[in-house]
């Protein structure tokens, strides 16, 4: 059974930093992009970044470029989110995600180009 597992979610003051791990097991994806969504209540499931099979390019959207980071180790079959300088308005679920094509380069922003989704971890900033 494919899982990925999302950790290191929780409460952090405005300012403050936190890194998600998100654990994939039942088969490797280190041929696969993989990428991080969020989703606050009311509002739909949003890209934050992606990061292409061999982990040299990462993407991003513009409101988190400079402060997060994505990152995968293949061996651990493990992915990463470092979050610095976060917002209010960054809480929210994030889920981690993967898509299905071999050596695929991340460059896919949409949640319909990700087949393989984890539960999420509840990220909370307060002001």
């Amino acid at each position: 059974q494919v899982q990925l597992v999302e950790s290191g979610g929780g409460l952090v003051q405005a300012g403050g930093s936190l890194r998600l791990s998100c654990a994939a097991s039942g088969r490797s994806f280190s041929r696969n992009a993989m990428a991080w969504f969020r989703q606050a209540p009311g509002k739909e499931r949003e890209f934050v970044a992606s990061i292409n099979w061999s982990g040299v390019n990462t993407y991003y959207t513009d409101s988190v470029k400079g402060r997060f980071s994505i990152s995968r180790d293949n061996a651990g079959n493990t992915a990463y989110l470092q979050m610095n300088s976060l917002k209010p308005e960054e809480t929210a679920v994030y889920y981690c995600s993967a898509d299905s094509h071999s050596w695929s380069s991340g460059r896919y922003y949409e949640t319909t180009d990700y087949p393989y989704w984890g539960q999420g971890t509840q990220v909370t900033v307060s002001s």
